[in-house]
């Protein structure tokens, strides 16, 4: 996929350091990988769960960097990063033209013809609906930004639309109008309305795209960015877990919360006081936005099980901490943009490092330069041998980026790094040099070095940067 904003790989970017101990592995020859009957080359079952990377760690549990550093770290990603939309900083209202730029970045068509699910092109005249849709010329020169919280797992979407759009007939993994999804109780602000009134534009902290009216229940200023600061709270540490069902509050009932889901604990219940016709005594009463009769925000309890896989905190930051929560997603089906009620290459790198609280933008672009953070990159003037070099010496919890994929590093086995991505498929050449071609579409675990971008090129020589996050 192109390296662009239709590319959803995340790139982290900090120091890379320890260069003496890229030479020391960089001189570990490769073994030959087995070839299971998957057709994953060097990958069998016992690889598949996080403890056997673990183990291979020394002092797996020691904290890479404490709260503190990461609050920092945060804090000046967030003073510098133009992606990122620090809410409680913004004014009373903002200029009309900051509301255009931001609709303007996001609502572009893409190059080329664009089809349906059944493979049959839309219109061109199609695209004047959805300019039209986007109301500029409802835009004053003065926006009064109103305040919401997301109440479901809400897409963001290209356009205000749900017309579903591909670059090409059959391929309908990548809706091309599909940007991201937000979870709930993230606060989000609103600076302008659709044509019909169906659509927000909204800014969230890591986005500015439109969301169906629906998911949104609008509130007052202190109200949802204090929602977002509640203690004490729960923090969603598993891929997904769910609420239990109520028949009494249907709004709450078996709502789905993702990794990095942040959870309010209901406050002023008594122990023995049942919520929504249930004992809370097995369970985390919390706090949930919902949407009132005329779409106001108004807070319900609701419980999460106390065996859901949720902690009073984000997790340490070690880097079996981060295996294990990379490996909780193994297995599921990719999901451009958080599409397929999933995530894609950058969304799952976000969500594994969300949940020992790291903060991140969303888009590879941004990533790429933002001034934030600091990064090691690769140019043309850099030569097979110096890029080999550096893979042979990655690091657990390292990333590699290439245009348009981001992989996480977890360990070295036959003589050379491993990763786990979200990707579509994998492609190599067999001993007989014949190429395979596997198709993935999911959360993979997969060597590196024997990766082609191509039918010739290796996914090392595409490679524009190593991360590390660490000091």
């Amino acid at each position: 996929m192109p390296f662009s904003r239709w590319s959803r790989s995340l790139l982290i970017l900090v120091l890379l350091a320890g260069m003496p101990s890229l030479v020391r592995a960089a001189q570990q020859p490769a073994e030959p990988l087995p070839l299971p009957s998957s057709g994953v080359l060097g990958v069998e079952d016992a690889q598949l769960v996080p403890e056997f990377w673990i183990s291979r760690l020394e002092q797996p549990d020691a904290v890479v960097l404490t709260p503190a550093d990461i609050q920092a770290a945060n804090a000046r990603l967030l003073r510098l990063e133009p992606s990122l939309h620090d809410l409680a900083a913004l004014p009373p209202t903002l200029p009309g033209q900051a509301v255009l730029d931001w609709i303007g970045g996001i609502s572009r068509l893409p190059r080329g013809p664009l089809f349906d699910a059944e493979g049959q092109r839309h219109p061109a005249a199609m695209a004047a609906g959805w300019q039209q849709s986007l109301a500029l010329d409802r835009v004053p020169e003065r926006v009064t930004p109103r305040f919401g919280l997301i109440v479901r797992r809400a897409p963001l979407r290209t356009f205000p639309t749900e017309l579903r759009a591909f670059a090409a007939p059959g391929d309908v993994d990548i809706d091309r109008f599909q940007e991201t999804a937000e979870f709930p109780g993230t606060p989000v602000a609103v600076v302008h309305e659709s044509a019909d009134g169906r659509w927000l534009f909204v800014l969230s902290p890591r986005y500015a795209a439109w969301v169906q009216r629906d998911f949104v229940a609008l509130g007052a200023r202190a109200a949802v960015l204090g929602y977002a600061t509640r203690t004490p709270f729960r923090i969603v540490t598993g891929a997904r877990v769910e609420s239990v069902y109520t028949p009494e509050v249907p709004q709450v009932s078996r709502l789905e919360f993702d990794m990095t889901t942040r959870l309010p604990l209901a406050a002023g219940l008594a122990p023995d006081q049942p919520v929504n016709g249930q004992t809370a005594y097995a369970a985390w009463p919390v706090t949930l936005p919902v949407r009132g009769p005329d779409g106001e925000l108004v807070f319900q309890p609701a419980l999460i099980r106390k065996n859901a896989d949720t902690a009073d905190g984000y997790l340490p930051y070690t880097r079996a901490n981060l295996i294990r929560q990379a490996f909780k997603f193994l297995g599921e089906r990719y999901g451009w943009g958080h599409d397929f009620d999933g995530r894609d290459c950058s969304g799952f790198v976000s969500e594994v490092y969300g949940s020992l609280g790291v903060l991140l933008p969303r888009n590879t672009s941004r990533q790429a330069a933002s001034p934030g953070l600091e990064h090691r990159s690769f140019g043309p003037g850099d030569g097979h041998a110096a890029r080999l070099a550096a893979v042979r010496a990655l690091q657990v919890g390292d990333l590699v980026f290439i245009p348009g994929h981001v992989m996480l590093v977890i360990g070295h086995l036959h003589g050379q790094p491993y990763v786990i991505h979200d990707v579509a498929g994998m492609r190599y050449r067999r001993a007989d040099g014949t190429l395979a071609d596997i198709k993935l579409n999911a959360v993979s675990v997969t060597p590196l070095l024997p990766l082609l971008f191509n039918d010739d090129a290796p996914l090392v020589d595409r490679m524009t940067s190593i991360v590390r996050v660490r000091h």
